[in-house]
Formats: C-alpha cells, sequence, structure tokens
C-alpha cells in the first residue's frame, strides 16, 4: 500500500479500519476532488502554518469544500499572524513534503510539538478522508476513528469553528 507505513502501523495498534484508495499524485485540494469518492466522506483539506515567530506550529484540519481565508484563520484560531510553513519545518516537524499533510503525520511528531486544531464541521462528518502521508492514496475512516487517532498522538488539540457567521 502507498503511504507511510507508521500511518498503517498505528491505524493498526488502534484498530482502526479504513477504506484504501489508489489515485495519481494530488498534491493540492483542487486535484485531489478529481479522485475523491464522495460516498458519505468528507475530503478533508490540512494546512501547516507557524505563528509569526516561528515558534510555534500548528495543523488545520477542514472540509475541503470551504474556502481558507488566512485573515479569517488567524483571528479564529487566535494564534497571531500565521504563515504557511516552509518545506523544511514541514519536514521537520511532520515528516513530509509539501502537498502530503495530512492528520496522519502527525505520527512523525514524537515531540507532540504541532498543534492541532480541527473544524467544528468534521464533527458532524460520517466519514472523513486523509492521505497516508502520501498524495497517491487516500484513506477513509469514521469520524470516531478519526478522534481516536488524534487522542492517541499525543498532540495538544482543539475543536475550532472555521466558518460560522457568528465568530
Amino acid at each position: 500500500m502507498t503511504g507511510q507505513p507508521q500511518v498503517y502501523e498505528a491505524l493498526e495498534r488502534l484498530g482502526i479500519a479504513f477504506d484504501y484508495y489508489e489515485h495519481p499524485e494530488a498534491p493540492t485540494i483542487e486535484i485531489a476532488r478529481q479522485y475523491y469518492r464522495g460516498e458519505g466522506t468528507t475530503l478533508c483539506k490540512n494546512l501547516f502554518f507557524r505563528n509569526h515567530k516561528g515558534n510555534r506550529h500548528y495543523l488545520v484540519i477542514m472540509d475541503a469544500r470551504f474556502p481558507m481565508d488566512i485573515h479569517d484563520m488567524e483571528r479564529r484560531l487566535r494564534q497571531g499572524k500565521l504563515s504557511f510553513a516552509s518545506p523544511e519545518r514541514m519536514m521537520r516537524y511532520l515528516g513530509v513534503k509539501p502537498g502530503s499533510v495530512s492528520l496522519f503525520t502527525l505520527v512523525n511528531d514524537v515531540n507532540h510539538e504541532v498543534f492541532l486544531f480541527v473544524d467544528k464541521g468534521l464533527m458532524q462528518a460520517e466519514k472523513v478522508a486523509f492521505h497516508p502521508n502520501d498524495n497517491r492514496a487516500s484513506l477513509v475512516i469514521s469520524r470516531d476513528d478519526m478522534l481516536r487517532f488524534i487522542e492517541s498522538t499525543g498532540n495538544p488539540w482543539e475543536v475550532v469553528d472555521l466558518y460560522s457567521a457568528d465568530c
């Protein structure tokens, strides 16, 4: 199977079942949509940021159907000015290159340095889809298994509302 062995090892250890789909390389959400198999699954957008000082790093997972406005996200996350982390930082903290970031990259963050923000809307999803840290495949898991995976990582995390008008 395509993807980092650590992802499959973690899923097996946790008893998390998944559907596996191989597809051509999909480094952006726009390309990934071409290969997306809806079937009650929420395709997730995964963004890796750093703060202005570069001493804090954030992984944001959200529903891919919605646009991302960095200024709005800064306001909602309350972490100050954000910018996309460099490919070097991505490799250092998450162990992947651009285009392969996903929730599952937290298996590579052994020091738990990356703070995870999960969009509130994903709490309503039945199933969610992420790359197995390689953008040539997708794994579909249940929302409950996503939460079990998150808890198992040891990373700090928070559910945030990225879209409601009253934030």
